[in-house]
């Protein structure tokens, strides 16, 4: 088609982009069996007489599941193959955004309290098998997000993608899984992750996944080359500066993935901070149980029928408490 022929879309302002929809039946499909799975693992677990916060529902629905119709159906969908910013932001939602959104939902947790006593059981060897294990590992996963993005920008993948249907949707999910192994086992109460994996180690992985996430955005801005650049030279409307384009694009791409990491830090010290007072309430729990006064007792009678002093419950007593107590008295 020349280009006096071709027919190009209306200048992507702000209410088209938002009035522009298209169906995209593979993720709407992928959209339907991930919130049915989730719906039914709700109704589950009521059932059961348990609850589920309301917060993780709307956080896997709205943001997770909102976060992947909104990357494959909306007006960044229908501008995709015209321009490149929109297919930047589509990426970099798939990649960091919808999989946030997925985790703090928890689906690892409400597939263990709502499949029977056997399922459960090998959901959990599954999330310690080796394969699973390894790529959850967070340095390997961190690794697999960097190098999905940079694979999909910086090789035949992304031009390829655009001009094949099948590879598009393929795309798609793979930004959406490589997301999801750094994030879902970081933020699920499942133990996913090694032992050492604690929430002050949690909170340093997530600060230094914040700065991998933004290099791709910042090479993508700054490289000199075209990315797709026989693609967008064809099918950009006229007039269009596609190398402009491309650094809205990478300068979408470093913004979100900043956005993105603030919430996910925040989530991760907000686990820290609940794991801390947990374990002082045991602690407490478990102090006071033994600073609880003992039955009384009459005390002994010794031979010439006077009473026996009777030692203090710390002197003759073991554990921490009494430990502390016999330390704090050296000269009782």
């Amino acid at each position: 088609m020349s280009e006096l022929s071709a027919v190009y879309l209306p200048e992507p302002t702000a209410g088209r982009l938002l009035g522009s929809w298209q169906l995209d039946l593979p993720a709407l499909l992928l959209v339907a069996l991930l919130g049915g799975l989730y719906g039914w693992g709700v109704v589950r677990v009521r059932r059961r007489g348990g609850s589920w916060p309301p917060a993780r529902l709307a956080a896997f629905v709205l943001l997770g599941l909102g976060a992947i119709v909104v990357a494959t159906m909306s007006g960044l969908a229908v501008y995709d193959r015209e321009l490149f910013w929109p297919a930047a932001v589509q990426n970099v939602g798939l990649d960091l955004l919808a999989p946030l959104g997925l985790a703090l939902g928890d689906p690892l947790r409400l597939a263990v309290e709502a499949l029977p006593e056997g399922g459960a059981a090998r959901v959990r060897r599954a999330l310690t098998g080796r394969l699973v294990r390894l790529l959850t590992f967070p340095l390997v996963s961190t690794a697999l997000v960097l190098a999905t993005e940079l694979t999909v920008y910086f090789t035949p993948y992304f031009a390829t993608a655009l001009r094949t249907g099948w590879l598009h949707e393929l795309m798609y999910l793979h930004l959406l899984a490589a997301g999801c192994l750094f994030v879902l086992p970081v933020l699920t109460r499942e133990q996913a992750l090694p032992a050492w994996c604690t929430h002050p180690v949690r909170a340093a992985l997530v600060f230094l996944d914040g700065i991998v996430d933004a290099l791709p955005g910042l090479v993508v801005m700054t490289h000199g080359t075209l990315i797709a650049g026989a693609w967008y030279l064809h099918h950009a409307p006229p007039g269009s500066d596609v190398h402009h384009d491309q650094q809205l694009g990478g300068g979408a791409m470093l913004g979100i993935a900043e956005l993105v990491a603030i919430p996910f830090l925040l989530t991760v010290l907000a686990q820290w901070a609940r794991a801390e007072r947990d374990g002082t309430a045991v602690m407490d729990r478990r102090l006071d149980a033994e600073l609880a006064p003992a039955v009384p007792v009459a005390a002994p009678v010794a031979a010439d029928g006077t009473a026996e002093l009777v030692r203090p419950w710390w002197e003759t007593e073991q554990g921490e408490v009494a430990e502390r107590m016999r330390r704090q008295r050296p000269g009782d």
